[in-house]
Order: C-alpha cells, then structure tokens, then sequence
C-alpha cells in the first residue's frame, strides 16, 4: 500500500507527538487518504527494568547533601523554566528577574540595578539553598506581593536538582563550618 506524502507526515507527526506525549489522540489523515494501521507493541514478553541507580554527577561532588546527589541532567531541564527571566553569570545583568551569581549568602532583595518589589524590599533573610527550596514551591505564597509569576517547581527532586544547578553556576561557596 503507498501513502500520499500528506498522509505519511500526517501520521509521522501523530506518531511524534503521541511519543512525546503531546497529543492525546492521533491526527486524523487528510480525507481521502489511505491510514496505515501500525501494530501495538508486544509489552508482555518484556520485563520491567529496574530503575538505573542515579550516578553522581560530577559538576555538583562539591556540593553538600543533598545537592551532591542531585541529577544534573533534571537541574539542568529545570533551569529551562528559569533561563528567560534570569541570567547566573558573574556580571551578566539582569533580565525580567535579577541575576542569580552569587545569590546564595547574599541578602535578599540586594543584587546591584534590580528593581524589587517592594513586599522583596521589606523582607530581611538570606539566600540559602533550604530558602531557595521554599522560594521555589511557590514563590507567592513564599513572600506575598512578590511579582515572580512563576507557578512554582512542585517536585522536590526537580527543586533539588536545579537548587544545585544554581549552586554549580552561580560561585557558590559553602559557609565556614562552625
């Protein structure tokens, strides 16, 4: 059986985006098209893998615990939800946020040329990675009248790996033992 090129990238493009989990239902072939049936994969015969023990990555061994541990691939993907409001680099600026070298131990509401809100401005704490955690659940609820509109990261391993992605980007130091 041929298809039609419109018809085989209708499919590819269903198959693509069923494979990413981006649609919920195939896309209809143009009308008139034949459909190419594609057969569901035998599943029973193959038995579920163990999830692979997570290997430390080398870009957070300095970090403490549990930062240390954290997986850079998922810090890294976490990042992507970050990167168009703020920048890590020593002297890069800020963007729509401020940026983020060297927030950790800094005050809050002090990076040089951002303006903050004024509910940031009253607020006298300091950047920590636990801080930062609680920040990252949801940042309106964390210091209301804040203008972060970022929803938040509601998966503790997902905050911890990008907590630690920060770390690794932004100079951090760990304090002076006590």
């Amino acid at each position: 059986m041929r298809l039609s090129a419109g018809a085989s990238l209708a499919a590819l493009a269903s198959l693509a985006l069923a494979a990413c989990g981006g649609a919920s239902e195939p896309a209809a072939a143009p009308a008139g098209a034949p459909v190419a049936e594609v057969a569901a994969p035998e599943t029973a015969a193959i038995p579920a893998a163990a999830p692979a023990a997570a290997e430390p990555s080398l870009e957070f061994a300095h970090l403490p615990e549990p930062y240390r541990s954290a997986s850079y691939a998922a810090g890294v993907r976490t990042w992507k939800l970050c990167q168009s409001c703020h920048l890590t680099k020593e002297g890069a600026g800020n963007l729509v946020g401020p940026n983020l070298h060297g927030v950790f131990g800094r005050q809050v509401a002090s990076a040089p040329g951002f303006d903050y809100s004024p509910a940031l401005k009253v607020e006298t704490f300091t950047w920590t990675p636990e801080q930062l955690d609680h920040w990252l659940q949801n940042p309106s609820t964390f210091v209301r009248g804040n203008r972060m509109s970022f929803a938040g990261v509601r998966k503790e391993g997902d905050r911890t790996a990008v907590i630690a992605y920060l770390m690794a980007e932004t100079g951090y130091e760990a304090p002076p033992a006590e």
